[in-house]
């Protein structure tokens, strides 16, 4: 197991600079008031392909040998990775392969076939997106970018966290959904190093809270189906992300389905900007547990903002 380290992170925001954005931290006098707290939205759902994961995976993209990318590569994922990938392999002209559940949005499908790349469909379950993952992989010999347990990814990701610390100064938390783990990962390691002062908390569905599980319990628990429209948590943590979570992050909260409608609702309405329901995951947390944060300066980072417009939680 590969161990990314702050290097790692530096030469990833040097590498992937030219093809990211830089993305705005916004505000909400209304959160604010209604938290208790200062809230500063860290907006990855601005950015390239609509989310965070542009990071890693133009990271990984961008650092393969020409001999690694010959034959392209492949991944699982429910949608936000997979895109990403997809536009990641476009900048270096290479093929890309993506499995993903056939119960994911079709807006995120669309968006990997959008940047060039190939879906393969599998059923909605961990261990079908893994076998027939490894048929792609023994039929084209790609080189597999996992979705989070690949320290290449996780450097890209630990970006994020070096931004928003360069735009905000003083805080006291970043809140961050953890599904996989990959972003979680990448704020631990950039802050463990950089500012070790702030706390790093992750954010739960409640139908998906095996990280929560696991984090009690002290080892992985994995689920293999978990349900909950927070579609891009639904995957379990791997041995890369658990060092990281078990090793830096203060605590894991949860949130019910009706409080993560709420809070994607609450930022549509409040700020005018589109978070799909993964993002909403952290601002529910708060408001369910507003106690750890009350008076404080909490960074929270806004994963993405690729929604399927015609199957909207609250419609």
């Amino acid at each position: 197991m590969q161990i990314p380290t702050l290097d790692d992170m530096l030469a990833a925001r040097r590498r992937i600079a030219p093809h990211v954005h830089n993305t705005p931290v916004m505000t909400s006098r209304k959160l604010n008031e209604l938290v208790g707290a200062q809230l500063f939205l860290k907006c990855e759902n601005f950015q390239k392909a609509g989310a965070f994961k542009a990071r890693g995976a133009l990271n990984a993209v961008l650092g393969l040998s020409e001999e690694q990318a010959a034959n392209g590569v492949a991944t699982h994922s429910s949608g936000n990775h997979g895109t990403c990938l997809a536009y990641a392999a476009g900048r270096r002209g290479i093929r890309c392969t993506v499995i993903m559940p056939h119960t994911a949005p079709q807006a995120k499908k669309d968006a990997v076939r959008g940047y060039g790349g190939s879906v393969v469909e599998c059923e909605a379950s961990t261990s079908s997106r893994e076998a027939v993952f490894a048929e792609v992989v023994a039929a084209t010999g790609a080189e597999f970018v996992h979705p989070y347990n690949d320290h290449r990814v996780i450097a890209g990701q630990a970006t994020c966290s070096a931004e928003l610390i360069d735009q905000v100064e003083g805080l006291d938390a970043v809140v961050a959904p953890i599904g996989g783990g990959g972003m979680i990962s990448g704020t631990c390691l950039t802050l463990s190093n950089l500012a070790p002062n702030i706390e790093i908390f992750a954010a739960e569905p409640e139908q998906a809270d095996d990280a929560y599980r696991s984090f009690k319990a002290g080892h992985i628990i994995s689920d293999d189906a978990p349900s909950t429209i927070a579609d891009g948590l639904k995957v379990p943590l791997k041995p890369l992300t658990w060092h990281f979570v078990s090793s830096y992050v203060t605590d894991i909260k949860t949130a019910s389905e009706q409080e993560i409608i709420e809070a994607m609702k609450l930022i549509w309405k409040w700020m005018k900007i589109v978070v799909e329901p993964s993002s909403a995951v952290p601002l529910a947390t708060i408001i369910k547990n507003p106690q750890p944060f009350a008076g404080q300066r909490v960074g929270i980072i806004i994963t993405g903002g690729n929604v399927d417009m015609e199957k909207l939680p609250w419609a």
